[in-house]
């Protein structure tokens, strides 16, 4: 059997992942949850061979989870399942040790077929997307991203600078940076770019 854990922050969905994997005679879903936090719990305490998880979730997103998983060792086998075809997104799970990336829209039998390719060492992700992905690099650092991020959710340079232990002026040199590798007018226009890029 391949045991796999779902995170994924809306119920319904949740439930309908797990029937649709249930039904199948190889695969068993062992846990289940709504935010990365307790998905991580759930990954360290039962060790599943397979996380099929999203990317926008509470507390901790799919992405982190995904570096979270490789950080503390663990072999569970990764499957970001988004709504976002974003090559952006694509390359930082890739980079983050995901083994497949599939669009919520994908066809159901594509979900049972890509558990299996990845827990047999495969990938399973979208030829399209994968294409895509390496046409255009990511100019953010990890922290211009952090703080770009943050900006365009609102929060003032004092903010930022209090959150993250930085002074003022060197969250504004960040953001500087990023506005500038964006050809973005301002921090808002630079934050809205690079989400559709899928960089944030």
């Amino acid at each position: 059997m391949i045991r796999v854990v779902i995170a994924e922050d809306q119920a319904m969905v949740l439930g309908a992942l797990a029937a649709l994997l249930e039904i199948e005679e190889d695969i068993e879903v062992i846990g289940r949850a709504a935010d990365g936090e307790t998905a991580l719990a759930l990954c360290m305490e039962k060790k599943p061979d397979v996380l099929l998880t999203d990317i926008e979730m509470p507390k901790m997103s799919g992405l982190e989870l995904a570096v979270a998983i490789r950080r503390n060792g663990l072999a569970s086998r990764i499957i970001i399942l988004t709504t976002f075809a974003r090559a952006g997104y694509l390359r930082r799970a890739l980079e983050a040790g995901a083994s497949g990336y599939l669009l919520k829209d994908s066809p159901a039998e594509q979900l049972s077929n890509a558990v299996r390719r990845v827990h047999q060492g495969g990938r399973a992700i979208d030829p399209q997307l994968a294409a895509d992905a390496w046409s255009e690099p990511d100019p953010l650092t990890d922290r211009e991203r952090q703080v770009l991020r943050m900006a365009g959710d609102g929060q003032t340079s004092a903010d930022i600078a209090g959150t993250l232990r930085l002074s003022e002026g060197t969250v504004r040199n960040y953001l500087s940076e990023a506005i500038n590798k964006l050809g973005a007018a301002n921090r808002v226009e630079a934050a809205r770019i690079a989400r559709e890029k899928g960089w944030l």
